[in-house]
């Protein structure tokens, strides 16, 4: 079977697509997957070119999508026929995070899905979205599932909350889209205009160009009549914090998910600390987050991913320097 590996030193132009041998048959408590798509995310894109160090020969891909071929015994989750969908932390189930890092997560710490085959435990992967294409479900495991945490479990979301969004991304567009199917004000911020008039018609009540407009926290601040937003999905990390806070309310949570403008920066703790925001790290989630969404996406059949470009998985690289560009809306996906 095909997969795709990185080398040392890893950068793009170093990863190889290799035969491996078949992983046979499920053994108790396991299931036998053949992959049909993977999702691309940045944290792919950091061990590809070598930003997160791995193992040499590590088999890339958090993400992973496709049909149960077989069932060992013991399992009575799945069928043969089953689609399913990995799940990004195999060994966080429900529950507090167990682990404070990657070394369990496929493509990083443990060989990942992009190749033709697995053989893994059961609850390494969760039933997909009814009705909808590998590719579609290989994009919930890490941003659609990271939106959701940050949104949902943890901000609690409700219908009537006002929600900001950093950037157009998967894990943007995701955000963008449970907030309309709670019944939330979403505003959503781009350098891009053409991005922004595609945010609009996904449901964006407001858009916001940060390029033109560079004080958007005041700008946020503006459109909610000088309150501020319940909720800010933090993208860009140090260099975007301080206006994301202007522009939360007071008792506002923003949920940081993202490191796109540095790894440390200055904070406007007194602001944080007058506005008692409540600033929380997010990494993804667990399986049971990842079922709950699965069955509000099965509630809500008319929301669908944004699926921006595929590529076959011999093109995996390609699709990276495509990720690299960042001209792309919604996601990047593998097909095999």
């Amino acid at each position: 079977m095909k997969a795709v590996i990185a080398r040392k030193p890893s950068r793009l132009d170093t990863l190889e697509v290799i035969d491996l041998p078949d992983p046979g048959t499920p053994g108790p408590g396991q299931i036998r997957v053949r992959l049909h798509a993977n999702s691309l995310n940045y944290h792919d894109y950091a061990v590809a070119n070598g930003a997160l160090p791995t193992e040499d020969r590590r088999i890339l891909m958090s993400d992973g999508a496709g049909v149960v071929e077989a069932a060992g015994a013991e399992v009575t989750e799945f069928a043969v026929g089953d689609h399913v969908v990995s799940v990004f932390f195999p060994y966080w189930r429900d529950g507090v995070p167990p682990h404070g890092n990657f070394s369990h997560v496929p493509g990083d710490g443990i060989d990942g899905y992009a190749r033709e085959v697995v053989v893994t435990p059961a609850h390494w992967f969760t039933h997909a979205p009814k009705a909808w294409s590998h590719a579609e479900a290989a994009t919930l495991p890490c941003a659609a599932l990271t939106a959701w945490r940050a949104l949902v479990v943890e901000g609690q979301l409700k219908a009537g909350d006002s929600v900001l969004i950093l950037g157009t991304g998967g894990v943007a567009v995701f955000a963008l889209q449970f907030a309309k199917m709670f019944g939330a004000t979403a505003i959503i911020t781009s350098s891009s205009d053409a991005k922004l008039e595609r945010a609009r018609a996904l449901g964006a009540d407001h858009t916001i160009n940060y390029r033109s407009e560079p004080k958007w926290g005041q700008a946020v601040l503006d459109l909610t009549g000088g309150r501020g937003v319940d909720h800010v999905l933090e993208i860009g990390g140090p260099g975007t914090l301080p206006q994301s806070i202007t522009a939360a309310r007071v008792g506002g949570h923003v949920s940081l998910i993202g490191i796109l403008t540095g790894l440390a920066g200055n904070v406007p703790t007194i602001l944080m600390m007058v506005k008692q925001i409540k600033l929380q790290g997010i990494i993804v989630g667990n399986r049971r987050h990842q079922q709950e969404m699965v069955r509000a996406f099965n509630a809500n059949p008319a929301v669908r991913p944004v699926i921006d470009r595929t590529f076959p998985l011999t093109g995996l690289a390609d699709a990276f320097r495509h990720e690299e560009g960042a001209t792309h809306f919604g996601k990047i996906c593998v097909e095999m």
